[in-house]
Order: C-alpha cells, then sequence, then structure tokens
C-alpha cells in the first residue's frame, strides 16, 4: 500500500481534537451534582467522540489517496514483439493501382501510405495480445514508438503517417533502429519486423553487417512487403540478368542481402491494396506463437472506500444527534 500524498498524514493529529474539547451546552446549570451518575450516557459520549476522530481519520487518509501498486503477471499466449518500419518516401504519396480492397470497395486514388495505414490498422486491432513498436523512414530513421501494448498509441501512430515526406529511402537507418527497440526488452519468444517499402536503398558493408548481427543476437525474424508497380521490376523474376559490368538494381541487391540473414526472413510483393492485404493476412497467421508476456495489473485505489467510510459514520453521528434528548427550558 503506497499513498499518493503522504505529506496529509501530518494532519492526523488534528483528529484528536474531538477527544480534547469538551461540549458546549446552549444552556449552563448552576449544579447538577445531585443528579445520578450516568455510565450509559458517558459511555455514549466517548463512542461519538472515538466516531468523530475515526471520521476526520478516514477524511485524511482519503485525501491522502492511498493505493496498491501496479503488478506484473506472466502470462502465456498467442503472439509477438513486432516492430513496424514504415517507408515514408515521397513515392509512398503516389496511389495505388488496382480498385478493390478486401471488402470489394472502390480504393480509386488510395495511395499507398493510406492503404498501408489502413491495413496496418486492422492489422493491429486484429492482435490482441502482441507488442508493437514503430519507426518511420526516408532520408534517415524517425523513431515514433517503442515496444508497447498500448494499441490506441500504436494505432495513432500509424495513421498520423501521412505527412510531408523526402525523395530518399534509406532502409538500412530504419532496420537498425527497428533492431534498437528489441534490445534491453524480455524476449516474449517471438520477435518480427515487417518492413513495408516501395522501394529499396543500398546499405554499405557496415550497415549490413550490423542489421545482420543485431537480428542474429535479438532473434528478429524479417517480412519485407514490397510495394511494387504493375510494371515495374520483381525481385522473384526467375528471368532477371543483371547488366554486365553494372551493379544490382537496389530491390535485388536488397533482397539477396536479405537472404543471408540467419534469422528467418520472408519478402511479398504487392501491387494493389488486395496483395498488400493477402501479405498482411499471410504474416498474421505466421506470427501465431506461443510467447510468455507480462499483464500489467494496475494498482487499487482506495480513497473512495475511505470517504464511504467516512460518510457513514458521518451520517451515524447525524442519527445519534437527531434522537438526542432536547434540553429543557
Amino acid at each position: 500500500m503506497v499513498l499518493s500524498h503522504p505529506w496529509l498524514l501530518w494532519l492526523l493529529p488534528l483528529a484528536a481534537l474531538p477527544l480534547l474539547l469538551q461540549r458546549t451546552h446552549v444552556k449552563h446549570y448552576s449544579w447538577v451534582d445531585m443528579l445520578p451518575k450516568d455510565s450509559l450516557s458517558d459511555l455514549l459520549g466517548l463512542i461519538l467522540k472515538i466516531l468523530a476522530l475515526l471520521t476526520l481519520v478516514f477524511i485524511i487518509l482519503g485525501l491522502a489517496a492511498p493505493h496498491t501498486t501496479e503488478r506484473k503477471i506472466e502470462r502465456t499466449g498467442v503472439g509477438a514483439q513486432i516492430a513496424l518500419v514504415l517507408d515514408r518516401s515521397a513515392s509512398m504519396d503516389d496511389p495505388f493501382s488496382g480498385t478493390a480492397n478486401a471488402t470489394g470497395s472502390s480504393t480509386v486514388g488510395e495511395t499507398k501510405s493510406v492503404a498501408a495505414a489502413r491495413l496496418i490498422t486492422d492489422f493491429v486491432k486484429s492482435r490482441q495480445q502482441d507488442m508493437f513498436g514503430m519507426i518511420t523512414f526516408s532520408n534517415s530513421a524517425m523513431y515514433v514508438l517503442p515496444l508497447s501494448e498500448n494499441k490506441k498509441a500504436i494505432i495513432a501512430a500509424v495513421q498520423a503517417t501521412g505527412g510531408n515526406a523526402l525523395f530518399q529511402t534509406n532502409i538500412g537507418s530504419g532496420l537498425t533502429s527497428s533492431a534498437a527497440l528489441f534490445d534491453k526488452v524480455p524476449d516474449s519468444g517471438s520477435r518480427a519486423v515487417i518492413l513495408l517499402s516501395d522501394g529499396a536503398g543500398r546499405m554499405d558493408a557496415n550497415t549490413q553487417q550490423k542489421v545482420k548481427d543485431w537480428f542474429d543476437r535479438l532473434h528478429i525474424s524479417l517480412y519485407w512487403i514490397v510495394l511494387r508497380q504493375p510494371d515495374g521490376l520483381s525481385i522473384f523474376d526467375p528471368n532477371f540478368k543483371p547488366v554486365e559490368d553494372q551493379p544490382l538494381p537496389a530491390e535485388i541487391e536488397l533482397y539477396e542481402f536479405f537472404k543471408t540473414l540467419k534469422t528467418p526472413f520472408k519478402a511479398y510483393e504487392a501491387e494493389d491494396p488486395k496483395s498488400l492485404q493477402l501479405a498482411m493476412n499471410d504474416i498474421n497467421n505466421r506470427e501465431k506463437k506461443p510467447i510468455t508476456y507480462l499483464e500489467k495489473i494496475p494498482g487499487h485505489d482506495y480513497s473512495n472506500v475511505c470517504f464511504i467510510i467516512a460518510a457513514m459514520m458521518i451520517a451515524l453521528l447525524l442519527g445519534v444527534k437527531h434522537l438526542e434528548v432536547k434540553t429543557w427550558h
């Protein structure tokens, strides 16, 4: 049991005032020694003083706001610790091709970023026991949220990703920042990064090694969803032949690097909201492993209990006052 305002306990000595003060009557009598001693009245008078004392004690305790501390209970459930890494380069504001989403309604004019935010929001809502963190990136990574069980916070963050963007795609910075989200966080048994971008940036050798080491040390799986144009380069094209004496396209180079990771990796390509929905559904089905997690049990506030007890005692005092024999004229 702890108190939010422990300094108010200094007022507790004031609760003794009913014991120290004598009751004053509206009339005074010159001599009452001939009256027999009334032990019952004396006992009732003492009880009433004690009730008044306890009333003041409970009022002061209620003002001090007693409560229990938050508890954490280890539970076993199904879910994962998931870091969302969202591309916020300017090309994400281009419209998707295709006209239908999962519900069959028209999405003509829906941009990639809006479609991604809508589907990721549905994904987060469907995951009851997951922890989510979030990183966005364009020319550099932007830390948005740590791994948290607060679904409202992550949904608000996802829906706020539609701001102004820059004409760069620094995937390396986004991935290293996402791995840092898992550092110093107890491993639940299932960890994943969902990287969503409509292109690829090149990573130097140092960044590649850092990503590989961190993902291996922290046991992080990687899901890469590529939002591509129908006529764009496919990372799954078996007939692709690199131009001689030319570097591999950034998408192919990044895909080949991801396949060298020691932890699980899977890539998807989405050309419209429907295929993006299918990719999110597949990730949702894959990341349903037994995990251990800590459920936070909030502390219980006892302020109202103290005030209710004080109110009951005040009501009792008022009732006794009403039954008091009136002084005769």
